[in-house]
């Protein structure tokens, strides 16, 4: 059994050696291939909300198989590291259950959620990520932490600093992250919540940043911070180096997942086996606090497609069902602000998580690859959540109302350039930080069509 991390790190210096190349085609993509014929695994692109509890277990077994048999690979050594099966499901059953985040007034409990809990998740708002301009950083942040129905808070990057490029592995990115926890700190101040937990530190591509801000005065211990399993079932030393970092600080480990749909696992059924996997392995190699769920598209990166909604539905269900954890799911839409369809794909992906057991995060806007994210979408995000829970949901019911999304916004997947809508300042107010009048408008026009939809309870 696995009784310090420097096991982990041993295994990562002295497991079988194996080139990438062959680990990705004969290792993933080949064990998962026989994973999905062996256990039957298919979807229905109509049932993007499954009610199937077999499935749910058929997938969970299969993703421990995959874990079992292949283990995790380290890029940095080249190595296997394998697990005995009683290390896995020890890993399982160590998982925690709840954890508060923040302090003081605004600190939140984090829980493992059930399928159909009456509980309502907890919103964690902001655009993940996405590279920001310095000046319009802490507006963005206020947007969302301003709004009464978010939790806790994360953010994008800042793309420069002083007018300065950001560099991966560079000084620049200590400095960067830094800024960005200042930035965080003080907006946190600004809209009166300063204990609210954040998940942050993601100016820094490398190690050097997150590093760098493990301080009470940036991310402290009651704060939460990435530590990725890279594609597919991939980690190196230097996300090593984050989970160590983590040990005696006491921070929070969000093990981040962004298995590709469509990728080494195939459709929908094996990326969600090698998703599973992904859980199973990263709560040992990530020392994972909570699961932090962001598959994405192959082509279309956001998570509001068919296929990766429900893979989002069929993995939190899956671990509902045997492995309770925490999982926070992201949204990230292909549309930006200022667009219908960013509040379309935002509520989709809002009744999907909720109904399947998961917490809400996001919004990573216009596939956060731009600043045009805005607390509008966030709020709605939240309403969404909230709503479903006081509605009570069935599986069925909130299967029909995705789908009545879906046929408003699914045409955006095959414009050429996407739908990135508006960046911040466009939608925003920056003086007031209120949505401007036509976006307001847009918004409250959308509430009304989702409860025309069905749902009722939305307020």
């Amino acid at each position: 059994m696995i009784h310090n991390y420097l096991e982990i790190i041993d295994r990562a210096n002295s497991g079988p050696y194996l080139s990438e190349e062959n680990w990705d085609l004969e290792k993933v993509a080949m064990t998962t291939m026989k994973l999905v014929r062996r256990h039957k695994l298919a979807w229905n692109p109509e049932q993007i909300i499954t009610d199937d509890p077999g499935l749910a277990d058929a997938i969970f077994a299969a993703g421990l198989e995959l874990a079992l048999a292949v283990g995790a690979y380290s890029r940095t050594t080249g190595r296997i590291l394998h697990f005995e099966r009683g290390e896995l499901e020890q890993g399982m059953r160590s998982m925690p259950q709840s954890l508060v985040m923040g302090e003081g007034k605004d600190a939140r409990t984090l829980f493992a959620r059930r399928i159909l809990d009456e509980r309502p998740p907890l919103v964690w708002a902001g655009n993940p990520g996405a590279p920001h301009p310095e000046a319009l950083f802490q507006p963005c942040v206020m947007s969302w932490a301003q709004e009464p129905v978010v939790d806790m808070i994360t953010c994008g990057s800042l793309a420069a600093v002083d007018g300065r490029e950001v560099r991966t592995a560079d000084p620049t990115e200590i400095l960067a992250t830094r800024r960005e926890l200042q930035y965080l700190r003080q907006a946190l101040k600004r809209v009166g919540r300063p204990g609210m937990g954040m998940l942050a530190a993601q100016s820094s591509v490398s190690e050097l940043g997150d590093l760098a801000v493990t301080h009470p005065d940036y991310l402290r211990p009651c704060d939460s911070h990435l530590v990725p399993m890279l594609n597919e079932l991939k980690l190196d030393n230097r996300n090593i180096a984050r989970a160590v970092n983590s040990l005696e600080y006491g921070m929070r480990n969000a093990a981040l997942f962004c298995v590709i749909v469509g990728g080494l696992g195939g459709d929908a059924p094996g990326s969600a086996v090698v998703c599973a996997a992904s859980f199973i392995l990263g709560n040992l190699t990530c020392l994972s606090d909570y699961q932090l769920l962001h598959p994405i598209h192959m082509r279309h990166v956001a998570t509001t497609t068919r296929g990766v909604l429900w893979v989002e539905n069929i993995v939190q269900q899956a671990f509902a069902r045997n492995a309770p954890c925490i999982i926070v799911s992201d949204i990230y839409p292909k549309s930006g602000a200022l667009t219908r369809e960013l509040l379309y794909e935002t509520a989709a992906n809002a009744l999907v998580i909720t109904v399947s057991g998961g917490h809400l995060e996001g919004v990573g806007s216009a596939d956060g690859r731009v600043p045009n994210a805005t607390g509008l979408e966030c709020r709605l995000m939240g309403e969404v959540g909230h709503a479903a829970v006081r509605q009570g949901l069935s599986l069925n019911q909130a299967n029909e109302l995705v789908l009545k999304l879906l046929a408003k916004y699914e045409h955006v997947f095959d414009l050429p350039g996407g739908n990135p809508g508006q960046s911040f300042d466009q939608a925003y107010d920056l003086q007031t930080l209120k949505p401007r009048p036509e976006w307001e408008q847009m918004y409250l026009e959308v509430k009304a069509e989702l409860r025309q939809m069905g749902l009722e309870a939305l307020v």
